[in-house]
């Protein structure tokens, strides 16, 4: 079974978007040009997703009470990875984003799973402010998270 957590666009500022614990502040800091091509990276209690585009773009969260099937035909870049969720509310913004107002996703505390998948990231206009890249993030309980691990990678352009 599935849930919509959330659905709608939020601003990638810097290219990010962050998912973290409520409690637990603190993001993942490596910026090596290994993680940026992942375009996921991961934290004890937080990952953060990087965009192709530095402007809002959708996003859409959903709950999974198992690992989903991995769909790699839809989309164009797949990575998944893994943290803890103790407190069982996450909060989701784009980096520069004031915390107190951003969305608040209630889930099971706990370890959990998550897949980004991408699609429409060649859509991008040549000055790259506009296009129809979207973001889907799939969560559910894991018994351990895992490393970042990338299932199908998008080629930079």
């Amino acid at each position: 079974m599935s849930k919509i957590l959330y659905q709608g666009d939020l601003f990638a500022d810097y290219f990010q978007i962050y998912l973290r614990d409520e409690a637990h502040p603190d993001l993942p800091d490596d910026y090596t040009d290994e993680v940026i091509a992942r375009r996921l990276s991961a934290g004890p209690h937080a990952i953060i997703l990087h965009t192709v585009r530095n402007m809002t773009v959708p996003v859409c969260v959903e709950w999974h009470d198992r690992r989903p099937a991995t769909s790699l035909d839809a989309y164009q870049h797949v990575a998944e990875s893994g943290f803890h969720c103790p407190s069982g509310q996450l909060v989701l913004a784009g980096l520069t984003d004031y915390g107190p107002t951003a969305p608040r996703l209630a889930v099971k505390a706990g370890a959990l799973g998550v897949r980004v998948n991408m699609s429409g990231l060649d859509t991008l206009s040549e000055d790259e402010l506009d296009g129809d890249d979207h973001y889907l993030v799939q969560l559910w309980p894991e018994a351990e998270p895992n490393d970042v691990r990338l299932l199908k990678s998008w080629p930079e352009r």
